[in-house]
């Protein structure tokens, strides 16, 4: 039962990023969109802890992977595209949605075409931008993108998704002794203080008072741990 309970552990948090990635599409729709991006940024600690944590409690499973690629279509492939259309595309009507519309697209392909790639678990890079790091970058820049030009947006946007089904080889993270996208820890915080300075700060799902402090002692314990390890092998 123990164990049982154990290897559920790691689908348990690729079920909250799913969630984050639900929530966020609501908050979007009722025009709280810091909300909405913010919930995406949730997500994608969640997403950057729930590998690590199934080869940390040997509970890989053809199920967890299965069911994170679904979670990872829906908060960094769809919501964002909703938070993107509410907050920009909405201005050219139903052209704006179709065009919305087309990152979840092109984010579906890269995932279907990284699961079924041979021997990826051993590449130090991948093959076209993660759809996590896209879907992360368009929640940022709906948080800190007020003054940006429309043009802007809309290359950065087309570029994102491009990239993602491109052959480029973008450097893996996996063998820092942080979570996988560990940058996004100071880009996280940058937000949150950011917002904070903004007033805004008690609009804020509550979700992140917990995922905040839950998340950075993650990431300081598998720092401190991958530095005791490099510290063995030295020795």
């Amino acid at each position: 039962m123990k164990q049982r309970l154990l290897k559920s552990i790691p689908n348990m948090f690729t079920l909250g990023n799913l969630y984050c990635g639900f929530l966020s599409i609501g908050f979007a729709a009722k025009g709280q969109y810091n909300n909405a991006a913010i919930l995406i940024l949730i997500g994608m600690m969640l997403d950057s802890m729930d590998g690590r944590l199934a080869r940390m409690l040997k509970a890989d499973s053809t199920l967890g992977k299965e069911l994170d690629s679904l979670a990872d279509i829906v908060t960094f492939g769809v919501a964002p595209s909703f938070l993107v259309y509410y907050t920009y595309f909405y201005k050219f009507d139903i052209l704006g949605f179709f065009v919305a519309g087309l990152f979840p697209l092109f984010g579906a392909f890269r995932l279907a075409r990284f699961n079924v790639s041979s021997d990826k678990s051993s590449l130090s890079y991948f093959i076209g931008i993660p759809i996590t790091a896209a879907g992360g970058i368009l929640a940022l820049l709906t948080l800190f993108g007020d003054e940006l030009p429309d043009i802007i947006l809309t290359v950065i946007f087309t570029s994102l998704c491009f990239l993602m089904i491109s052959k480029l080889r973008i450097p893996s993270l996996k063998e820092v002794p942080l979570p996988k996208y560990g940058t996004i820890v100071t880009l996280f915080l940058g937000c949150l203080l950011y917002v904070i300075y903004r007033g805004t700060y008690e609009n804020f799902p509550y979700l992140i008072y917990v995922a905040t402090p839950l998340y950075v002692a993650y990431v300081s314990y598998r720092f401190f741990k991958g530095k005791k390890e490099k510290n063995k092998n030295k020795r």
